[in-house]
This record gives C-alpha cells, structure tokens and sequence, in this order.
C-alpha cells in the first residue's frame, strides 16, 4: 500500500477541486442552459470581443504592409473576370460586327472569326471556373488569426504574433478540451437517452419524450462548437407531414436546424459510432436509413418517403438535395427526387459567417474526424437560418422545375450565389452532355438562321 506524502497529496486534493469547479461551471453555464435552450449571453460577448480584436489585427496587417511598401493581398469576392449575361448568339454577332461588315443573320454560314467565342469562354473558364472554385474554403478579406486563412503572414508585427501564440493556447488547451467534454456528454446522453425512449410504448409521451431528448443533445452538441445562431422567421418552421430542404455546407448542418426544431433525418446506414447511433435514435423516433444496397434504388428511396410524409403524425424529413457540401458561397442544382413526392416542401437557408471560423467540409481534402478538429479549435460557428414559407408544386410545374424554383427562393435569402451546376462535379468529370447542349446551340444558330432566310 503507497502512502502519499503530503506534496502530493495537496497536488491531488488540488486537481480534484478543479475538476469538481470545472464540472460544477460546466454544468451550470453550459449543459443546464443548453437544456432549456437559455443563453447568458457569454458567446454573444465573446463575439463581438472576437470582431474587435479581428479589427485590430487588420489595420495593423495593413500598416506594416504600408510601410514595407507591399501590396496586401485581397481575395476576389466576385471573380476575377466581369462576366456580362449575354447569349452565344449575341457575343458572336458581336465578334463578327467588330471583326467584317457581315452581320450574323445576313451570313448564316461557318464563319472562322465564331471560334474566338469558344476560345474565350475557354480561357474564362480556366482562369476563373465558377464551379470548382466552390468546393475549397471561402476566402476571407481579413485575418481571423487562424493560420490557415492568412495570406499576409509575412507582415505579421511582435505584438500580433504574440497574440496570435495566446490565441494557439486557448483554442488548443481550453476551448479543444472543453469541446470535446461537451460533444461527448451530448453524444452519450443521445444514445442513453434515445434506447430508454425507444423502449416506451408508442404513444403520445414516448413521442414527446424522443422530441426533447433529440432537442436537448443537439443543443449540447450545438454548444461544443461554440455556435452563435440567429434564426429568423419561426413561424415558417417545417411541420409533420412535409420535407425540408436546406443549402448544405456541412455535417453540422443537421445540428444547426435540429436545436430549434423536429426532423426525421434521411440517410445511408453506417458502422461504427455512426452506426450505434443511428441504431439508437431509430428506436425513438422514425427516421428513415437505408442500407448501402437501397441507396441507388431511386423507386424504392421515394416509395419510403412518400409513406413517411403520408402520415401527417411523422416528423418532417430533413433533405439537403444538393447531395454533396457546398463552401457557402453558392446554391448548387438540387436534384429533383424529394421534389418529385408532392409533399409541401419547407425551404431553409442557411449562412455561415466565415470570420470565426470556416464551416465548409471538403470531404475530398479532409477527413471527418481532421474536419471535426478543425471545427472545434475554431473560434466559433456562427450562422444565420432563414425558414422561408412554404411552397408547393404548381399544376404546370414538373420536379426539375419545382427544385429550381425553391433553389432560387433559398439563394436569393442567403444572399448566395444561384448556379445550375451539379455538384457532383466535386468529384466527377463533365458529363458529355453539357458540350453537347453548346454544341446544339451553336449548329442551332447557324442553320436555323440558313433555314429562315431560304424560306424568305
């Protein structure tokens, strides 16, 4: 038997009182208000101490770039090249009115002058590709002191440098740790508390009760990434029988939207942690997983979704149908099978605000636990959700056109950018199609024009 001499003992009678302080602080600030969805207003504090300093270290970025006599450098928020919207029939007919007398109409034929068109669009696309270039972080105007968002590290003074290593040790040896504690306690009480429920009979407290264990972990969840939300409009939040859609960024989408509200979550059935989680939670809630196999099964993913959105007692679906994460800058094509249910869908924007930290996953450049670091040696998550009211599909509308419809309606409220790519592109070639499609509007045009002036 060891006996502790009395150093020692201090040093342990120490650490315990810390551990009991930290706990006690942890559970009254933290998990108790995460609970009951009450804030006391720390992160918002902690916020606007974050912009003032972010300020700070700006101008003085900026003063020693002046007085070394450098350029800073400066994203291009827009793009490098101003693109007008014109069409290939306009632009050619401009090329061929600057370069001959021969206007478009009054020669219909091949003109060796049209392939600057091709050759530009070309050059344009390489230089400044409006598809790929939202599958890498957002650039940021101003340094957050992260090192990885930080062009300008070589105009770095003392003072910032100095403030920057501060910055190193509290996200590193105070909030990393502190956020892992928290994400733990909300993924362990999610799992204990979800297999309890499932065991309940179902009825009307088993489904109250799933509701606000669900609510309570993801707000505790919420709370390890230091989240600062607003959201807006509530009254336009998705009820039982319908589908929500939203802009996806990242994985923590799912936690953003289900701390203020309800949902059935769609998706692939994993191993793992994953696995037993999603094992846990369906026993207390319907949500709809489908093995590896029924994925591809575009008939049978929509048949499970028609009969959930058909009993208007079931949560509403949660859906991002871009299918893959976007860098928040943009809103990608929404592929058309959730759209094609004729359920009310609820469409939700969601914008992250990059300055504390970038939300974007690039699932080919990282994985997800290297990605789940990141987030949580970040300064904060902080973001804006707008529930926009709900829509239908008209009688004249087909799915595709329904799906861009509410795609737009989501870009125009975030003030994202609204492409009609896929984004599938991340991680697949062009398909042929789309040459294809320039290359019929091209022949279009010319033999079109050839066909109107022979019958005139």
């Amino acid at each position: 038997m060891f006996l502790l001499l009395p150093f020692d003992s201090l040093i342990v009678n120490l650490l315990g009182i810390s551990l009991t302080v930290l706990f006690t602080l942890l559970l009254v600030f933290i998990i108790v208000p995460a609970i009951f969805g009450v804030s006391f207003g720390i992160r918002k504090l902690y916020m606007r101490t974050l912009l003032k300093i972010f300020a700070w270290a700006t101008l003085r970025m900026e003063r020693g770039a002046k007085e070394k006599n450098h350029q800073l450098y400066k994203p291009y928020t827009n793009g490098i090249i101003a693109k007008d919207p014109t069409s290939l029939e306009e632009e050619i007919k401009e090329i061929r009115r600057s370069g001959s007398n021969k206007a478009l109409d009054k020669t219909p034929e091949f003109e060796l002058s049209d392939i600057f068109y091709f050759c530009r669009k070309g050059m344009e696309t390489i230089m400044d590709d409006e598809v790929t270039k939202r599958f890498s972080a957002e650039e940021l105007e101003s340094w957050n002191l992260l090192s990885r968002t930080n062009y300008n590290f070589q105009y770095i003074s003392l003072r910032l440098t100095i403030l920057w290593g501060l910055g190193v040790l509290i996200r590193y040896c105070f909030l990393l740790p502190l956020r892992i504690a928290l994400a733990f306690t909300g993924i362990s009480l999610l799992v204990v508390g979800t297999t309890m429920v499932g065991y309940l009979p179902n009825g009307r407290f088993k489904e109250f009760l799933s509701k606000h264990v669900h609510l309570m972990c993801y707000r505790i969840c919420v709370r390890a990434l230091t989240a600062i939300i607003t959201y807006h409009n509530r009254k336009n939040r998705p009820k039982n029988g319908g589908i929500c859609v939203a802009n996806h960024t990242s994985p923590i989408d799912v936690i953003i939207l289900a701390s203020d509200g309800y949902y059935a979550m769609v998706g692939q059935v994993h191993g793992g942690l994953m696995g037993v989680i999603q094992r846990a939670m369906v026993k207390a809630c319907p949500h709809v997983w489908f093995e590896r196999s029924e994925v591809k099964d575009r008939h049978l993913v929509a048949k499970r979704l028609t009969e959930h959105v058909q009993d208007k007692s079931k949560l509403p679906i949660l859906i991002f149908p871009e299918g893959t994460c976007i860098n928040n800058t943009s809103v990608m094509m929404f592929k058309k099978g959730s759209f094609e249910i004729g359920a009310t869908v609820y469409p939700v924007a969601i914008k992250y605000d990059p300055q504390f930290g970038d939300a974007f996953w690039n699932s080919s450049k990282y994985g997800m636990v290297t990605y789940l670091l990141r987030m949580m040696t970040s300064w904060a998550i902080v973001c804006s959700v707008w529930y926009l009211p709900p829509m239908t599909r008209e009688k004249d509308e087909d799915a595709v056109q329904f799906a861009n419809r509410v795609k737009s309606a989501i870009a125009r409220q975030g003030g994202l950018v609204d492409l009609l790519w896929d984004g599938g592109l991340k991680r697949e070639k062009v398909k042929d199609t789309f040459k294809e499609e320039q290359q019929k509007l091209y022949s279009k045009m010319i033999v079109g024009n050839h066909e109107d002036r022979s019958r005139s």
